[in-house]
């Protein structure tokens, strides 16, 4: 039976005199497939604004919003009820050529993939690439899942997660040198090292349901990282599964709980929103970002 969810996805700008604002790009909608269906949607902006919607390259929905006038705030409300199918695509079963690293995809795969095939950050010493390679065994088979799962483990459990609201992500080397990271950074890092094993993968964004965060908002149990805010995490294309989650913040595998709403090569490309403003430089205040994911029951 289908799940649904209600998600509030709040953003506010704030400045101390007002300000002209540049088009924003938003990529708050939820990303449509055979498991995910949008049932309704509300996008609110203050001050009023244009609205154009539009898809990227990815086929990722965003919301061209030029607000009009001067304002002292930006405050974007996005409001969405998804419909999700249960089930997880990491419980099926890749294609026998695909079981053991390393594997080749097809050359129609290869032609498709070539961009997340391709690794996007340098590595001229080789660290990222030994770093990958602790996750080979060298006196047994090395399973394709079992691989990543021990790589999407052992990010989560060895390095310090940090909350960074400023725009932009860490290179996997910065995130290795300081040993810490946010989602952004954690997802990048996998992302890079699996592609240096020859697997394709792809940054997500998008949100992460939190049963604990259900009564009245309050943590009723241990919560996971990452809720009450975006979210990020990477798919791996696995030949016979498709695009399977790793979330390596959380240890998550294929997981319900994890919400699309953008996927693109690199984490530059897929900023849940961007824009600009003219004024004063001391103008600007500061920012506030919410978001509220709910379970319907019934």
């Amino acid at each position: 039976m289908p799940i649904h969810y209600d998600i509030t996805h709040t953003t506010v700008y704030r400045y101390r005199k007002p300000v002209r604002f540049g088009l924003h790009r938003v990529m708050f909608r939820p990303r449509e497939s055979h498991d995910l269906r949008v049932l309704a949607t509300d996008l609110q902006v203050s001050p009023d604004a244009n609205i154009r919607m539009i898809q990227d390259p990815h086929s990722n929905s965003v919301a061209l919003v030029q607000p009009i006038g001067e304002a002292t705030e930006l405050r974007i409300v996005c409001r969405f009820t998804i419909e999700r199918e249960p089930g997880s695509v990491d419980q099926l079963a890749l294609d026998p050529s695909a079981e053991v690293l390393p594997f080749a995809y097809s050359v129609q795969d290869r032609i498709d993939l070539e961009h997340y095939l391709r690794p996007h950050h340098d590595d001229p010493e080789g660290r990222l690439i030994r770093w990958a390679h602790q996750f080979l065994y060298a006196d047994e088979t090395n399973g394709t899942r079992e691989v990543l799962a021990r790589m999407n483990a052992f990010i989560g459990q060895n390095l310090s997660y940090a909350a960074r609201d400023e725009e932009g992500t860490q290179t996997p080397l910065q995130t290795l040198e300081l040993g810490s990271g946010s989602c952004r950074d954690y997802a990048l890092l996998m992302m890079e090292a699996a592609r240096r094993l020859g697997v394709a993968t792809r940054f997500v964004t998008g949100y992460l349901y939190d049963a604990a965060l259900e009564l009245g908002g309050e943590t009723t149990g241990d919560a996971v990282t990452g809720a009450g805010t975006t979210h990020a995490w990477l798919h791996a294309y696995l030949p016979g599964a498709g695009w399977v989650a790793y979330d390596p913040t959380n240890n998550l595998t294929g997981s319900g709980e994890l919400i699309r709403v953008a996927v693109a090569r690199d984490p530059s490309l897929a900023a849940p929103i961007s824009g600009t403003w003219y004024g004063d430089a001391e103008a600007y205040e500061g920012l506030d970002a919410s978001v509220v994911v709910r379970r319907l029951r019934g």
